[in-house]
């Protein structure tokens, strides 16, 4: 390697080993993993009934009374531009009028946006004319670029944190704001204490921060709580090296080209936060405060299910760590990895009482996710699904569609049974049975990363990307799927998506 490119690499705090183990990926490529079945309701997914919500809000509200600390983490360094692709495709295109369904449905209902009157006043600042004067006039294009614009709102070019997403009370509320006041109705401990943090992009945290700090002083008031907010970036040594086809660095003007890693950076992230509990969900998928009461309910019972399900595993590595338990015990146990945490294909029968429980307590000591999963009904997004592991047992597992072989017939008719998908709706507990936390990268599964392909000035180059965040990045975790309904899902994907009745 040359001067330059190891400097390069201290700068970003990557060692020459793991570039050099990038470089290996991007050649190899990563296997297909081994699959047992869908996870499907009763098979690996929990479905909620009336006895199980009670237990379980009841379990949550007691350790939030016990001084039980909670935190939200919001991965919202997402920028808003693909949300605006049509936007951006009528603006740089031939048509002055709209000329599809989406551009038709957009100008039609555009009054109905949170952003609309300050677009209209932007439209009247620009151009000396409101919104409703320029479309009799035609003048289309030029409200798309007061919208998405640097001359205007910037809604292009900006974080969807910061966007208008809801009218409340008169005024508009952003997604960065919505996820605050969603804190505060089932994270807020005992003494009235909301702890969030959001990722974000580094040239966006300061507009972040600014957002924050104006929305806080109203949302204590409006919900009767204290605010700790924390910010983190996705860290550099985190980036991955892109590739020629033929398997060496890709370079620009002689340098190593670094691109970011993708979600599964954050499990560095979420490795620095401290809490007995935290939440994971993305900046997107929120409602207003009228719409909320499902997603509310189905918080506080994922939160109940991790803690008693927590509390049962803490209790067992203790007893462990002390001894060899009775067969009696031990087959409890094993129950519990079967039943409750689906780890099964364990050849526990041909084990000794000693191996039986060095087993039990290898798989018990690691950090526990419970994940929500939606019935899928043609949404976007990984899958659940019962996987098996290099040591030859099976366990949950939420898989993106690039992780399983399309050319494998048994794969793809599984992929036909598959009944529900991953709506990134997850509580997780990172802390052992000591309260000491688990350091997460050692759980991540490498093998389980992908490679996309991606042009860069006019160049056909691979690039990596990690174990997604809860896809292999959690592969080694304690997983619980429980089914949660359709309307706690309600991603923004695209600026119509707003127009949705969940956002209105």
């Amino acid at each position: 390697m040359e001067e330059k490119d190891l400097e390069m690499l201290a700068e970003k705090g990557i060692s020459q080993e793991k570039f050099e183990e990038q470089l290996k990926m991007l050649s190899e490529g990563f296997p297909f993993l081994r699959l047992e079945a869908p996870a499907t309701i009763g098979h690996g997914i929990t479905p909620v009934t009336p006895e199980m919500e009670a237990t379980a809000v009841t379990c949550w509200d007691e350790f939030l009374n016990a001084g039980g600390t909670v935190l939200k983490m919001v991965p919202a360094s997402g920028a808003a531009s693909r949300m605006f692709k049509d936007i951006f495709s009528f603006v740089g295109g031939k048509k002055d009028s709209p000329d599809n369904d989406f551009m038709k449905k957009f100008f039609d209902e555009i009054e109905n946006f949170a952003f609309y009157p300050q677009l209209n006043f932007i439209c009247v600042s620009l151009y000396g004319k409101s919104i409703d004067s320029l479309i009799k006039e035609k003048r289309y294009k030029e409200i798309a670029e007061a919208l998405i614009e640097k001359i205007g709102l910037n809604y292009g070019h900006l974080p969807k944190a910061l966007l208008n997403f809801h009218k409340v009370h008169g005024s508009g509320r952003t997604a960065i704001e919505e996820h605050l006041a969603e804190g505060a109705q089932y994270a807020a401990g005992k003494k009235r204490k909301v702890n969030v943090h959001f990722t974000v992009s580094p040239e966006h945290l300061p507009l972040v921060e600014m957002k924050v700090e104006e929305a806080k002083g109203h949302l204590c008031h409006l919900y009767d709580v204290e605010y700790d907010v924390t910010y983190s970036i996705q860290k550099p040594s985190t980036d991955t090296v892109a590739a020629n086809f033929d398997g060496t660095p890709y370079r620009e003007n002689g340098k190593l080209f670094f691109r970011p890693g993708g979600h599964g950076a954050l499990i560095e992230n979420l490795n620095d936060l401290d809490a007995d509990v935290i939440f994971i969900k993305n900046i997107d998928n929120v409602v207003p405060d009228t719409h909320r009461e499902s997603t509310i309910r189905f918080k506080k019972i994922l939160g109940g299910v991790l803690v008693a399900t927590k509390q049962k595993i803490d209790e067992y590595c203790r007893k462990l760590e002390k001894g060899t338990p009775s067969e009696k015990e031990l087959d409890e146990m094993l129950k519990f990895l079967r039943n409750v945490l689906w780890i099964t294909n364990d050849k526990a029968e041909s084990m000794s009482a000693e191996e039986k429980a060095a087993y039990i307590f290898g798989k018990l000591n690691r950090p526990v996710r419970v994940c929500g999963m939606v019935k899928n009904e043609g949404e976007p997004g990984g899958g659940p699904w019962l996987v098996y592991n290099p040591d030859g047992t099976v366990s949950l597992q939420i898989l993106e569609g690039s992780q399983i072989d399309m050319k494998d017939k048994h794969s793809v008719e599984m992929l036909k049974q598959s009944t529900h998908f991953n709506p990134v709706d997850l509580a997780v507990a990172t802390k052992n049975y000591k309260g000491e936390k688990f350091n997460l990268p050692e759980y991540v599964d490498k093998a389980t990363g992908f490679i996309s392909e991606k042009s860069r000035e006019g160049v056909e180059i691979k690039a990596l990307e990690l174990p997604g965040l809860w896809n292999g990045a959690m592969s080694n975790w304690n997983t619980i799927f429980v089914e949660v309904p359709a309307d706690t899902f309600n991603p923004v994907k695209t600026v119509n998506d707003l127009l949705r009745p969940a956002h209105q």
